[in-house]
């Protein structure tokens, strides 16, 4: 990786540690506690909501280290709550080209990030109109696996649910017609709603088009319908079925949904969510 050390990287440390002094603990999530020593979060609060060791992020700060990756740029702007123009910025101070829209280092609404860390009892998630999981709260990945680690088109869980017989284990094999019909009618939902010079959905339609013969045939019917609030049962390989509803907030713009799951009634669901802290991460591959 390149280094740190000009000064255009010394700028960088600067902006975090200006991003950093400005945040208050309690707004992410975080105890206040009664003696800080410091304005805003520490650099070791930083460390851990964006997934990086301690020392590496005091040598981000301090200009040294290496090149931090797209996604540990999307994990610090997240953490430290940027905005879209602050986002791009931190960008253009690590050298790195802003990601594309809607890829899974997109920039995601401070507003939702906000509301995502207030759920801190149920399953929540940040996810684009083309199922790109931005980001998880622990008890979504303890309940729908982590999602974080796909990139290229396999990032959106609509492609990998018709060309990754793994994805399907989430879903009760009973349930995959009714799952497949409604990612088809909500993806061409979303394409419709984006701009006609849009082309990643274009992309990513034209490759399922190409690839599933399943998805082929469920397009030819052309039912377009959002996905809001459904009622649906997952997979969980050490809980077993679990049956969720599943609400939506979209953002003004439609490109992102702040997903949460909450017990079904009638259902022993609330026992099983309740076991999802203690039991942590599944693997879904």
């Amino acid at each position: 990786m390149a280094g740190m050390g000009s000064g255009k990287y010394s700028e960088l440390g600067l902006f975090l540690r200006s991003r950093r002094e400005r945040i208050r603990p309690a707004d992410v999530g975080l105890p206040t506690g009664p003696r800080r020593r410091v304005p805003g979060l520490r650099r070791d609060e930083v460390a851990q909501l964006a997934g990086a060791s301690v020392d590496y992020y005091n040598e981000l700060e301090r200009g040294a280290g290496s090149q931090p990756s797209e996604q540990m740029i999307a994990a610090l702007a997240r953490a430290l709550r940027l905005t879209s123009d602050e986002r791009d910025y931190l960008y253009h101070l690590a050298d790195r080209p802003v990601p594309a829209h809607g890829s899974a280092a997109s920039h995601v609404h401070p507003g939702m990030l906000d509301l995502l860390t207030r759920l801190t009892s149920t399953p929540a998630q940040v996810i684009t109109d083309l199922h790109v999981t931005l980001v998880q709260n622990p008890l979504a990945v303890a309940l729908l696996g982590d999602h974080s680690g796909f990139r290229g088109p396999r990032a959106s869980f609509v492609h990998r649910w018709f060309t990754d017989p793994a994805a399907r284990r989430l879903y009760p094999e009973a349930d995959h017609a009714a799952q497949s019909r409604a990612f088809v009618a909500d993806l061409r939902a979303a394409a419709a709603r984006r701009d006609s010079k849009d082309t990643e959905a274009g992309s990513m339609i034209n490759s399922l088009l190409a690839t599933s013969q399943e998805f082929a045939a469920l397009w030819a019917d052309h039912d377009v319908a959002f996905r809001r609030n459904d009622r649906k049962r997952l997979n969980h390989p050490v809980l077993g079925v679990i049956e969720v509803n599943c609400l939506n907030l979209f953002s003004e713009d439609g490109r992102q949904r702040l997903l949460w799951f909450t017990p079904a009634v009638g259902t022993d669901s609330a026992d099983a969510l309740d076991l999802l802290a203690v039991l942590g991460t599944q693997q879904l591959s």
